[in-house]
């Protein structure tokens, strides 16, 4: 069924209300993995660090682990201006790009950035079971994948369902064209094998927030493999999948899908608190 948004009014009164009261402060360019893992490998020093924002003098609060985009060959890790001040803490990751390297390295590197932020978002004062990976584009490919597919976090002694949503924007859920220009195959020519988010349907995945363009205005076939892998996910028995097609947005959702991701935030937030 197709869920059309003409008018986005979400309620994140308190979530205002708190970011009235709450200073932020922004750490940059933190290394995210071992010391030594960075001294054998130069890219991996220049390349694998992380942003970290949050509030300050603040305690139990959520944190987004944000993915950018850029078909794993582009762009830098960011804080989007749409998600700061909103009382919760954005970790904006960079990870190494194609064709510098190749699958999965930047799998790897996006699940290591993921644990670290486990392992250290308390010293900050946030809560390390809310901690919520989105991304757009290439980034939402790689939080689908490290969120489905336990392997590349269980390297990090972290299981994958411990975290507290999987919000994707206008991600792949086949495998990335970028994976298949490596292989020589064509953008037009979808695969799906053990590099693609529908590889790993299962019943006891986190909540999975599927976002995207409107099915007419989006890359390729975007929206239907996104509806593809909300089926998929029902039919093995997840009921905590939802997909929203943002009518009349081409590839470039993220600014009516920020709120969606908000609102998430803000509702499995009061589950689990409660």
């Amino acid at each position: 069924m197709k869920r059309i948004i003409v008018i986005l009014v979400i309620s994140l009164w308190n979530l205002t209300v708190f970011s009235q009261q709450t200073a932020y402060e922004l750490e940059q360019n933190i290394h995210y993995y071992s010391d030594s893992i960075n001294q054998s490998d130069a890219y991996i020093n220049e390349r694998c660090v992380l942003d970290v924002y949050y509030p300050k003098n603040s305690k139990n609060f959520a944190t987004i682990v944000w993915i950018h985009g850029g078909g794993l060959t582009s762009f830098q890790k960011e804080i989007p201006e749409e998600l700061k001040n909103k009382g919760v803490a954005i970790i904006g990751i960079n990870y190494r790009l194609y064709p510098k390297v190749k699958a999965p390295a930047y799998i790897e590197d996006t699940a290591a950035a993921v644990a670290w932020t486990f392992k250290n978002i308390q010293k900050y004062g946030g809560n390390n079971q809310l901690i919520f990976v989105s991304g757009h584009s290439a980034g939402g490919y790689l939080a689908s994948m490290v969120g489905l597919d336990k392997k590349w976090l269980a390297v990090h002694n972290i299981d994958a369902n411990a975290i507290a949503g999987l919000i994707p924007f206008s991600g792949h859920a086949i495998t990335h064209f970028t994976v298949r220009e490596e292989r020589g195959i064509a953008g037009t020519q979808p695969i799906i094998d053990d590099l693609a988010p529908l590889y790993y349907v299962r019943a006891d995945a986190p909540p999975l927030l599927l976002i995207t363009g409107d099915r007419e205005l989006e890359l390729l076939g975007r929206y239907e493999e996104n509806a593809y892998l909300m089926r998929m996910m029902k039919i093995v028995g997840h009921t905590k999948t939802v997909l929203y097609e943002l009518e009349g947005y081409g590839h470039n959702m993220t600014q009516p899908a920020f709120p969606l991701l908000l609102n998430e935030v803000e509702r499995i937030s009061k589950e689990k608190n409660n």
